[in-house]
């Protein structure tokens, strides 16, 4: 096996990487109110970018990400982070809405550079400490998020919403030859076609009972989380509140402190069970939407429950991650894309039925239904206690 030589300062500039290409994803969002009024069409119809580029995300989750197991795995990432300069290019001279939403596709089918880098960090960190260097590196990838909605609102307002995507189209343009220099080589051992690459995530699937628990527990944690963040802006725009978009915005800062929190998990899960920090993490969501229940018409409340949200859903995130990538160092990449297909399809279910419970029954059917998600995480968590290695193999 390589001598294991990634260096702090390279976990952070991989931290960095992963948050300035992750928002890719999200810089859409802010900016519907202008691309309908330059396409002139209603702004529900332009928002179905921000649909196409989360589709196109989900997409490259599960047909690219693998890849990284097949492939040299720092060309690997240069090369998508490179197709990705080339669509963010093709979206800022988008002269139609179709057009648009084809380069929407194509932003989130090559933004899954982040999902490249976990696990290029994972092979590459000691092993007493990979649970830390995952959570460095996530935290990277959850303040990009977190930020990335302000500042495209910001830039959009001041020079339009097309001088946003030439911005990232720079800035990945200059992550791209960074990398090329920075990051490891780092060879791949998958010896086969593409076809049996696909084919593996199944046998992944059969074979690894902590990828399936951590999977299912991270799908219904994830539920929870768009669930809510979802119903927020309906919730917080309405009375007792009646904001603004950008004062809802604002209440995202909150969950920066859960992004600055993932590296002192990620320590905490590499000191021998992280399915116990998993735990903690599942009751701190439990107590975030108990405060949502109880205290959703103040801000206060609604400000202690997003931290807390963020600090437990990170807190199950990072130690599921740590787990995964225990199990087959040579097939991370291939992990990640069950894990973080599974998670992701978990936020989509959770926005979709929060915006039908809160058409049925409000701010009220919000709370419990994601109790009833964290209900149904908890139930796979104690099921499996006894079927599943509590300690992290590496």
């Amino acid at each position: 096996m390589e001598q294991l030589t990634l260096k702090p300062a390279q976990v952070l500039f991989m931290a960095f990487c992963t948050g300035l290409i992750v928002a890719n994803i999200y810089y859409c969002q802010p900016l519907v109110v202008l691309i309908s009024r330059e396409f002139g069409v209603a702004e529900s119809k332009a928002g179905i970018i921000t649909f196409f580029t989360q589709l196109g995300y989900a997409l490259g989750l599960l047909f690219f990400v693998p890849l990284g197991d097949m492939l040299e795995k720092r060309k690997h990432i240069v090369v998508t982070t490179a197709l990705a300069v080339c669509f963010l290019v093709m979206a800022a001279m988008s002269v139609s809405l179709p057009m648009l939403c084809a380069a929407s596709l194509l932003i989130g089918a090559t933004s899954i550079v982040p999902q490249l880098i976990l696990p290029l960090a994972a092979h590459w960190a000691p092993a007493h400490n990979r649970g830390k260097v995952i959570g460095i590196v996530m935290s990277g990838l959850l303040i990009g998020i977190l930020l990335s909605r302000t500042i495209s609102g910001l830039v959009g307002n001041w020079l339009g919403w097309r001088s946003m995507f030439w911005i990232a189209a720079a800035i990945s343009a200059v992550l791209m030859v960074l990398m090329a220099r920075l990051f490891p080589r780092t060879p791949s051992h998958f010896k086969g076609h593409y076809g049996t690459l696909m084919r593996s995530l199944v046998t992944l699937v059969k074979e690894q009972p902590v990828l399936r628990e951590a999977a299912a527990i991270n799908a219904l944690t994830f539920s929870s989380f768009g669930l809510f963040w979802t119903t927020m802006v309906l919730h917080l725009s309405q009375p007792p509140f009646g904001y603004s978009a950008g004062t809802i915005g604002l209440f995202g800062l909150a969950a920066v402190l859960g992004a600055l929190i993932a590296p002192v998990i990620g320590g905490k899960a590499d000191k021998g069970n992280p399915r116990v920090a998993i735990g903690y993490g599942l009751s701190t969501v439990v107590i975030s939407y108990i405060l949502f229940y109880f205290f959703g018409a103040s801000v206060v409340g609604m400000v202690i429950g997003i931290i807390l949200l963020d600090l437990g859903q990170q807190s199950v995130h990072v130690s599921n991650q740590t787990r995964v990538y225990a199990l087959l160092p040579e097939a991370r990449n291939r992990l990640n894309t069950v894990y973080m297909t599974v998670s992701f399809i978990g936020t989509a279910l959770g926005s979709a039925i929060g915006l039908w419970v809160w058409e049925k029954s409000g701010w009220t059917g919000v709370c419990i239904t994601g109790l009833l998600f964290l209900a149904g995480a908890f139930a796979i968590y104690a099921l499996t206690w006894r079927h599943t290695p509590h300690k992290v193999i590496v």
